[in-house]
């Protein structure tokens, strides 16, 4: 026989042979392990309602997985079990799903308040993720409120949760509102501001409001008494800090001037931690009757990443006797909300998307690219009026960047010669009939800088065109080119 069959059938022998000796070793353990795990014929199977009778009667006022869960702050002197039955008994609303939202939600959920409301008509998008931890990348395309009440119940499943999916109007703003005990602003847009201030103020309802962009942020706890209209003893509103609503074209948005995350996360922490503040001294438990902590004077918290001391508190006055929401001299009623009479859009400004340039006075994202591509020796300027760091993530070849607030504010074009306007950011070699294209992050500030540099007399009384480039470089990368990056 060949060695290596013989080999081979010694080992399969040695193999029957063992597994034999396991099979044998395994008869013998079933053997002394029977009279254990079966019990005698004549033992009664336990009854699970006997059991549950032997069992002492629970006698605490939190139940035992709410002392385990929460047993971190239950030891804290500022909180104790009449502030964490406080926070059981508190419903809040978080109006906002955003980079505010999330961490506010995920605390409040964690601290164990009874009930968590989430308003958001929004879905979740790729460019929330780096600040909106709440949201992950398998969740794109959710609608924003249930991906957080998700992330939320799998943190807390003793809260009650509630998605709110859609945005805050005035006509459903009662309803909505009107279950709740405390409201967290975490909007980013000065109409919605208005109008959550504006429902609180009606519902008397206390309200913690936070904003934050760039490296900034701010927050404020508002009708803090909530005291009836006209009720001095009561806490200011968002009107009576901030009377008119910023200038139109003064409000960024995060897409346009940008957010660092751990700013937005710092500020939603904080809203969090004052909420809880207020509900634990029991500004939001009204059907008690044990005295309730004194309302701190309003005040204005201020933040900044970058500055050495990054945060300051500036003190606010109280509430306005001339204010048009909660003075005694009010017009606002629920009745008036309702019926949507308040233009809350026009009351602070907010204007259709800009069109101020005929449409000779504009070209497409492909007619430039036709320019650039099928004409290579003309002469033009193409200005980039997007911020500098918008421009340093990308560019169309050949731009230069002159961010549209250096247009903005140069009151005239240096005059050496009236026959030849000219301005420090337009190149002295260029032809003075060249043309002049201007392209914007998405086709706005464009068409504003176009009529600007055209006011200083660049444009030569019509020798030289000067236009921009409609949709701006949002176009420029659905038309011409699909891999340049689009913040």
């Amino acid at each position: 026989m060949d060695p290596i069959a013989s080999q081979a059938e010694q080992l399969r022998r040695r193999i029957s042979q063992a597994e034999r000796e396991l099979r044998d070793l395994h008869r013998q353990l079933d053997e002394l392990e029977a009279p254990a795990r079966d019990p005698p014929a004549h033992q009664d199977a336990p009854d699970p309602a006997a059991a549950a009778a032997a069992r002492p009667e629970w006698k605490w006022p939190l139940s035992e997985e709410e002392y385990v869960r929460y047993g971190r702050q239950l030891v804290l002197p500022a909180v104790g079990v009449e502030g964490q039955l406080r926070l059981r008994a508190a419903a809040v609303l978080v109006v906002g799903a955003g980079g505010l939202g999330c961490p506010a939600a995920a605390y409040l959920a964690g601290a164990g308040v009874g009930a968590l409301g989430v308003v958001d008509g929004d879905t979740v998008e790729a460019s929330n993720l780096h600040r909106q931890i709440a949201h992950g990348a398998a969740g794109v395309g959710a609608a924003k409120a249930d991906s957080l009440v998700a992330y939320c119940r799998a943190l807390n499943p003793l809260v009650a949760y509630a998605s709110h999916r859609g945005h805050l109007t005035p006509e459903n703003a009662e309803a909505v509102v009107s279950p709740y005990d405390l409201v967290l602003d975490c909007t980013d847009h000065p109409t919605s501001r208005y109008l959550i201030s504006d429902i609180c103020v009606l519902l008397r309802k206390p309200l913690v409001s936070a904003s934050a962009l760039r490296t900034d942020g701010q927050l404020i706890v508002l009708n803090n008494p909530p005291a009836p209209q006209g009720e001095p003893a009561g806490g200011p509103c968002y009107r009576c800090v901030f009377p008119k609503p910023p200038p139109a074209d003064g409000v960024l948005s995060c897409g346009e001037g940008g957010i660092l995350g751990p700013v937005v996360g710092v500020m939603g922490v904080l809203q969090a931690l004052e909420a809880i503040k207020l509900i634990v001294g029991g500004v939001c438990d009204r059907a008690s009757s044990a005295p309730r902590e004194p309302a701190a004077p309003p005040g204005l918290l201020l933040f900044s990443a970058t500055a050495a001391a990054p945060f300051r508190s500036v003190r606010m006055r109280g509430r306005r006797s001339d204010c048009f929401a909660c003075s005694a001299g009010s017009s606002l009623t629920l009745g008036g909300l309702r019926s949507g009479s308040l233009d809350y859009v026009q009351f602070c400004g907010v204007a259709a998307p800009v069109s101020v340039l005929a449409p000779e006075e504009r070209i497409s994202a492909t007619e430039y690219n036709n320019i650039l591509t099928e004409q290579p020796g003309r002469k033009h300027l193409l200005l980039d009026v997007r911020e500098k760091e918008h421009f340093k993530i990308a560019s169309i070849p050949g731009a230069i960047n002159v961010p549209y607030s250096t247009i903005r504010f140069r009151n005239r074009a240096s005059t050496p010669d009236s026959e030849k306007p000219q301005v420090e950011y337009i190149p002295e070699s260029l032809p003075a009939n060249a043309a002049i294209y201007v392209v914007c992050r998405v086709g706005n500030d464009s068409q504003l800088a176009t009529r600007r540099l055209k006011e200083l007399g660049l444009g030569r009384n019509g020798e030289r065109f000067i236009g921009d480039i409609k949709g701006g470089m949002q176009a420029w990368k659905r038309e011409v080119d699909y891999t340049m990056p689009f913040t």
